[in-house]
């Protein structure tokens, strides 16, 4: 099942360091959240939620993407998209409603340079530098949310309301319109 709920502030002596620059992170931003090791890296939303004991819907999947830049299209920009995990996104309909060119699938070197993560473990929080971040409102349905905590098999809880204010994300719809 899962590892013992640890505080944000409680870290074990052997946690990852992509984990610990994470913790570290919601402290600093006053987040409340615990933190999960799950047994194993939960690679699908329903995965994710069948191991925390939740609904797929609760899972906020970290969709990091592409921007191509009109002035310099060899250096397109990140953007970051939590997401529901009961929701497939349409790129198009979400490109549209944030009045950028695309939205295209970022590889895991993109992903790596502008979150200091892996594909799989993309939190919102702790990134070398501060990526654009929009929210599914669809999350907001859950009193809990868990997302990714820096590592493919570590996730935190929080609330909606709390996630919008650790990331200043803005919402948008990602469903077609």
């Amino acid at each position: 099942m899962t590892g013992p709920a640890e505080s944000p502030t409680d870290a074990p002596t052997s946690e990852h360091a992509s984990i610990a620059r994470f913790r570290a992170e919601l402290r600093a931003r006053g987040g409340t959240g615990e933190i999960r090791v799950l047994p194993d890296a939960v690679h699908t939303a329903a995965l994710a939620a069948q191991a925390l004991g939740c609904e797929t819907g609760a899972i906020a999947n970290s969709l990091l993407f592409a921007v191509p830049d009109g002035d310099e299209p060899s250096q397109p920009a990140p953007l970051l998209l939590l997401t529901s995990g009961e929701h497939r996104v349409d790129t198009a309909a979400v490109a549209a409603r944030l009045g950028v060119p695309a939205l295209r699938r970022a590889d895991a070197d993109f992903v790596r340079r502008h979150t200091g993560q892996v594909i799989g473990g993309v939190s919102p929080l702790a990134h070398p530098a501060p990526v654009p971040t929009y929210l599914d409102p669809w999350l907001r349905r859950h009193p809990v949310v868990w997302a990714a905590a820096g590592h493919p098999a570590a996730v935190f809880s929080t609330t909606y309301d709390e996630l919008q204010r650790l990331t200043g994300a803005t919402e948008v719809d990602v469903t077609p319109g």
